[in-house]
Formats: C-alpha cells, sequence, structure tokens
C-alpha cells in the first residue's frame, strides 16, 4: 500500500499540475492575506467608533435624566468583526452588523413619545444568506472550489491511465488485494495535494499573525485547526468521487470530462439554482401597528379621568408601555418570519457539499448566519438586562411613582454611567460546534459514499 502511495507521490510530484497546483494556491493566499491585513483593521476601528458612540449616547442620556435613559433604551448595539474574516466572509457583506432600540413616534398634544424596541434591520435577499458572493478571496472560495478541482484533477487518470497503459493488469497479477490498490492511491494523491495547501496555509497565517494589524489569539488557532481539518475531510470527498469516475471508465479524457461536469452540478450549478429556488419563498409578512383606534380610546379613558391625574399619568404609562410590547412582538416575529425562511433555505441548498463547507468555514470563522444569530441573542439577553437595571433603579427611588413611559411617573434622581449595563458580544464556542455538527456528518457521509462507490467498482472492473 505505501509502496503504491509512494509512487503515486513521485508521480505527482514530477507533474506539471503540482506545480500549478503549488503556484495557483500561494498566489490565492497570498492575495487573501493581503486584502485581509488592508481591509480588517478598518472593520475593527469602526466597530471600535461605533461601540465608543453608543457608550457616549448612553452617557449622555444617563447625565440627562433617568426617563430620558429609560425612553430611549439602549440605543445601536453593534457586532464584533471575527478575527478568522478571512476563512469566510463571504456571507457577512449579506447581513446586517447592527440592532437598533427605536421610538417610532411622539405624540405633542399630550406630551407623550413612543417607548424603546428593538429594531432588527432586514437582510438583503434569503439568496445571499444561502449563496454567498464568489467575487471574494477568502478560504472558503479557495477549499470550496478550487482545492474540489485540484483533488479531482489529481485522480481522474489513477486508474484510468493505469488501465490504458496496462500496467494496472500488471500489479493485480501480484495477488495484490484491490482495496489496497485503491487506498494507496487514494494516499498517494491525498498527501501530494495537502503539500501545496498545507504550505499556502502556513504562508497566510505567517503573514497575517505577524503583522500588527490583526491579532490571532488561542482560540482563534484552535478554530483554524479544525478548519484546516474541515479542508482535508472535503479534499479527501472529491478525491474519492475522482477514484470513483476513474475506475468506473476506460479512458483518462472520458474519466477527465465526466469529473468536470460532476463539479460545475456539485459547486457551480446546484448551490445557485437551489439557492434561486429557495430565495423564491414567500415573501416575509409584516403587520403595521394602528394608532388609531388605540389612540381613540385612551381620549376616551384619559376624559373620563379628568382630575385625577394619577390616573391619568396610569393611563399614559400603560398606552405608551402596550404600544411598545406590541411592537416588539410584531418586529421579533418578523425576525423569526426570517430566521425561518433562511433556514429553509439553508436545507435546500445542502445537496451540495460546497455549500455544506462553506456553512462549516462560518460556524468555526465566528461569521455567516450562524453567528448573526449568536449576536441576536446577545443583543435580546442585553435587552432584558438593560430593562431590569431600569425597573430595579426605579424601584429603589421611594419618590417616585413607578409608572414608565411618561416623564412624571418615573424617577427624576439622575444616574451614574458607570452603573449601565454594558453590550458585551460574546462567541460561544460549543455553540458553534453544535451548528456545525450536521453539516459535519453530512460531509463525512458524503466521504463514505464516494469511498464506497470507488471500492465497490474498482472491485468488479475487469482488466
Amino acid at each position: 500500500m505505501w509502496h503504491i502511495a509512494k509512487r503515486e507521490l513521485y508521480d505527482n510530484l514530477n507533474s506539471l499540475r503540482f506545480a500549478l497546483a503549488t503556484f495557483l494556491l500561494l498566489g490565492l493566499m497570498l492575495t487573501n492575506a493581503v486584502v485581509h491585513l488592508r481591509e480588517h483593521p478598518e472593520r475593527v476601528q469602526k466597530y471600535i467608533e461605533n461601540v465608543t458612540a453608543h457608550q457616549n449616547r448612553l452617557k449622555s442620556h444617563a447625565n440627562a435624566s433617568f426617563y430620558e435613559l429609560a425612553q430611549k433604551g439602549p440605543g445601536t448595539l453593534h457586532k464584533k468583526p471575527s478575527a478568522l474574516h478571512f476563512c469566510a466572509g463571504r456571507g457577512e457583506a449579506f447581513l446586517s452588523a447592527h440592532v437598533s432600540s427605536i421610538q417610532s413616534w411622539s405624540w405633542q398634544e399630550r406630551g407623550l413619545e413612543g417607548l424603546w424596541s428593538l429594531w432588527y434591520p432586514s437582510a438583503t435577499p434569503n439568496r445571499n444568506n444561502v449563496d454567498p458572493d464568489v467575487t471574494k478571496v477568502d478560504w472558503g472560495f479557495i477549499i470550496g472550489y478550487v482545492l474540489s478541482l485540484l483533488a479531482l484533477l489529481f485522480t481522474f487518470d489513477s486508474i484510468s491511465s493505469e488501465r490504458e497503459y496496462g500496467t494496472l493488469r500488471l500489479m493485480l497479477a501480484n495477488a495484490m488485494p484491490r482495496h489496497t490498490v485503491l487506498i494507496g492511491k487514494f494516499l498517494g494523491a491525498l498527501i501530494s495535494i495537502s503539500i501545496p495547501f498545507t504550505l499556502a496555509v502556513l504562508v497566510n497565517l505567517l503573514v497575517i499573525s505577524t503583522s500588527s494589524d490583526a491579532y490571532l489569539g488561542a482560540d482563534a488557532w484552535g478554530r483554524l485547526g479544525i478548519i484546516y481539518f474541515i479542508a482535508l475531510l472535503y479534499t479527501c470527498l472529491f478525491l474519492a468521487l475522482g477514484l470513483l469516475v476513474s475506475a468506473r471508465v476506460q479512458r483518462s479524457a472520458v474519466s477527465l470530462v465526466i469529473l468536470l461536469l460532476a463539479w460545475v452540478t456539485l459547486i457551480v450549478f446546484m448551490p445557485s439554482t437551489l439557492a434561486s429556488i429557495a430565495g423564491r419563498s414567500l415573501p416575509l409578512k409584516w403587520e403595521r401597528v394602528s394608532q388609531r383606534e388605540r389612540r381613540a380610546e385612551y381620549n376616551k379613558h384619559w376624559h373620563e379621568a379628568h382630575g385625577d391625574q394619577r390616573k391619568q399619568l396610569q393611563l399614559s404609562g400603560e398606552y405608551v408601555t402596550k404600544d411598545a410590547e406590541q411592537r416588539e412582538r410584531l418586529h421579533e416575529a418578523h425576525l423569526k418570519q426570517g430566521i425561518s425562511q433562511v433556514n429553509r433555505a439553508r436545507s435546500i441548498t445542502r445537496f451540495s457539499p460546497g455549500t455544506i463547507v462553506e456553512h462549516l468555514l462560518e460556524s468555526f470563522a465566528g461569521t455567516g448566519f450562524e453567528r448573526h444569530l449568536q449576536f441576536l441573542e446577545n443583543v435580546q439577553s442585553y435587552a432584558r438586562q438593560f430593562r431590569e437595571f431600569i425597573v430595579d433603579t426605579d424601584s429603589a427611588d421611594p419618590e417616585s411613582l413607578h409608572i414608565f413611559g411618561v416623564r412624571e411617573g418615573v424617577s427624576q434622581k439622575s444616574v451614574n454611567p458607570e452603573t449601565v449595563p454594558k453590550f458585551e458580544d460574546t462567541r460561544n464556542f460549543r455553540r458553534d460546534f453544535d451548528a456545525a455538527a450536521m453539516d459535519l456528518l453530512l460531509l463525512t457521509l458524503f466521504f463514505v459514499v464516494f469511498l464506497s462507490g470507488a471500492f465497490l467498482v474498482f472491485v468488479r472492473v475487469e482488466v
């Protein structure tokens, strides 16, 4: 087995395709590193500026009055950029990088203004959430498109050329088991393509890690190790596919044509077609809040309570808080509907190994849709913490009427800005792994099916 693997490796090392693969992978990885070092500092700087502006806004509201802080909310919360954006960043441009707390109205006649509620900016059409832009050179593009094609080019003639030249018959005449031949050729091709890919990855990481503009911590290096393993597993999948077709046909030219058609179908045609089909989902339904009837009812009760200032304040507070709760429910329903459609679309496109590996890289790189869901959970958790802080602060003031939504009903004392909760956008590795488990299982299943098919075809082939 190792003799066959070494012979296969020697043949590949002395071939033109090995030199072209090395040159192509090195060029793409260097391009990726240079672009990342140019763009990542700008992303980080913009994030820092946004966070600083957010904190200054909270301080200004806290210094103004407790009512301003309670009524206008935490402001705009921003997503922290990933240090591994260079691994899988093609889908980030189509996802919102912030969530805002907004006030939707003011009623000058009654001196009321809306209480804040979370607003989730819509992403661009669902097709882009499941079929990222292929013009950006990140690891997802290099692994998903280039590495898979190179794997087929290294195996399209592994067995068919041996049959053409008659060397396969001589090899099997020495009572060598066929599975030994197949595994030897598989290992030889895997080592051959791993050498230029590993070299390109090391050069890429060397350029990035030695720069002062990018920092990779221990967690990032661990995730990079997992991404490298996923890349090798994905390469094994296409090596097995190449051996399957090469064992099935007798001529190398026919094998190459079939494999190129299969690559176009699996990597180019299927993702774009399935994404287009998934993008034809029903449009998101958006219900609007009608103020007319609710304001008429409020005016009626407000006039009935004429002379009772406390009751009027309670009616005003109930009107404002119920309106905010209703808007919050509508925003969350709209968000859940969009998430459901994107998840359905992503499930449809999982028939393509290229889409599967893109999802895996996004999960461990901390980008893409799963990362966006974690950011939304962090925002919602912080919103609950902020509301609890407002309630606790107002409850601690015995002079307050504890009626939220109106200026006279809440505490009139100043708030220490340092006590206001600060938003932290954290990531959870366990959550990332759980999100990637199904895709990892599917990728492994693809590999097992193709390798088993190659074995079954090869043991039955006539030489």
